[in-house]
């Protein structure tokens, strides 16, 4: 495929200070599912058998690379939104609500909600996502979400110690041998990563420790909850452990921040989060002041943010939490790339996977410009457009937008 008369393509190869590497007027050349050649539109490579998408002048970023969800689970929690909004406090106890209803659902259930799930992901431009478990907290069914979630991604992750199981309320130690136990092996053939909700009402950094231990000699790679409902240990302790990302860093010591700006390890921030709970946003602009690598992701789940729209994470980012546009997209794509230690995703670069999405807009501003309006026209996963994105199946040969906008 070749991509054409694309008005501004944001690559993510950085170039003259310019960390988002845009290129005006160019063309995106796809072989065998990954991407051959990027440039200017009038300088493309002899390709005289590739299908020719004519962009007619729209912008062309990345997929959405959300590093953080949690889609398999069973269940609803309007009930408790609502009674949030009216002036409940959040304090993450509503995960056993949810743990209760997966645990009672079906594997055919849990299949479909993730299947559709997916989609809306896709739809709105997303073309890597993790997905975690958590909602199971025993052995079989934690085992069953990793096994459901590894059918639509490579990215799935442990998460046995999200809280302590109803049934060991009283024996939070004992759950964590669990967790580091039998759940580990269970779980592990599944998964990629391990996770753990190192805060106040969930695991203390000494049970957090032994959890990502476990995990590691297990042969995962670690993650972190931290820092999201208060001051803690979760951030210091991912960076000591050297994980690939600590999520949700609300509450940030001098200390955290000094602490991550001179690790590898990603802040990946969840702003959706902080929508649906009135908590207070991340700063955003401290971190990247600091020269802390930052990664937005969704954390799409059925309590504190159930939401699969990355465009909305970059427009809360930009309006509530001190970043550009362009700092917004770059952690949307190449910095959730980061955040799963991926250099083949999050970049339109030769040698990377084809993951592109068309916007319906000139330039990537309008995803924070233009907040709650559906600007993904096409997406591409792997150089294949997706049902259901852009042009209608079965006319994939079209050379030319119908009816291209006037701006």
């Amino acid at each position: 495929m070749l991509l054409t008369n694309i008005g501004e393509l944001t690559t993510n190869v950085a170039v003259d200070g310019d960390p988002c590497g845009t290129l005006r007027d160019a063309a995106v050349l796809v072989h065998d599912g990954l991407i051959a050649w990027t440039g200017s539109a009038d300088a493309v490579p002899p390709s005289p058998d590739a299908l020719v998408v004519d962009a007619g002048g729209r912008a062309v970023i990345p997929g959405f690379v959300d590093s953080h969800t949690h889609l398999v689970f069973g269940g609803d929690r309007a009930e408790e939104f609502a009674a949030r909004m009216a002036g409940e406090r959040y304090a993450a106890g509503g995960i056993r609500t949810t743990v209760a209803a997966t645990r009672a659902a079906s594997d055919d259930d849990l299949r479909a909600r993730l299947a559709a799930l997916v989609a809306e992901c896709r739809a709105q431009g997303t073309t890597t996502v993790e997905i975690k478990t958590g909602y199971g907290l025993d052995v079989a069914t934690e085992r069953r979400l990793a096994r459901l979630a590894a059918e639509v991604t490579d990215e799935v992750t442990f998460l046995g110690a999200h809280v302590v199981a109803p049934e060991y309320a009283d024996r939070p130690d004992e759950y964590v041998s669990l967790v580091t136990g039998d759940m580990l092996t269970a779980v592990a053939p599944h998964a990629r990563w391990i996770d753990v909700f190192c805060e106040d009402g969930a695991f203390t950094a000494e049970q957090s420790r032994r959890v990502l231990a476990a995990g590691r000699a297990a042969g995962l790679g670690i993650r972190v909850h931290g820092n999201q409902l208060g001051f803690g240990d979760g951030v210091r302790l991912a960076v000591e452990l050297g994980a690939a990302a600590v999520d949700h860093c609300t509450y940030l010591a001098d200390a955290d921040v000094a602490a991550l700006a001179a690790s590898d390890t990603v802040a990946a921030l969840l702003p959706g989060v902080e929508f649906s709970t009135r908590q207070p946003y991340p700063d955003a602009r401290r971190l990247l002041d600091a020269g802390v690598t930052v990664a937005l992701a969704s954390d799409c789940n059925p309590g504190s943010s159930f939401t699969s729209s990355m465009p909305l994470m970059i427009a809360l980012a930009v309006r509530e939490m001190g970043m550009t546009p362009s700092e917004a997209v770059w952690a949307a794509t190449a910095g959730g790339a980061r955040a799963l230690r991926r250099a083949d995703v999050g970049v339109v670069a030769p040698g990377a996977r084809a993951d592109l999405v068309l916007l319906d807009a000139p330039t990537r501003v309008h995803l924070a410009y233009r907040p709650g309006v559906p600007l993904v026209r096409r997406v591409w996963k792997d150089g294949r457009q997706l049902p259901g994105s852009g042009t209608a199946q079965g006319q994939p040969t079209m050379r030319a937008l119908a009816n291209p906008p006037v701006w």
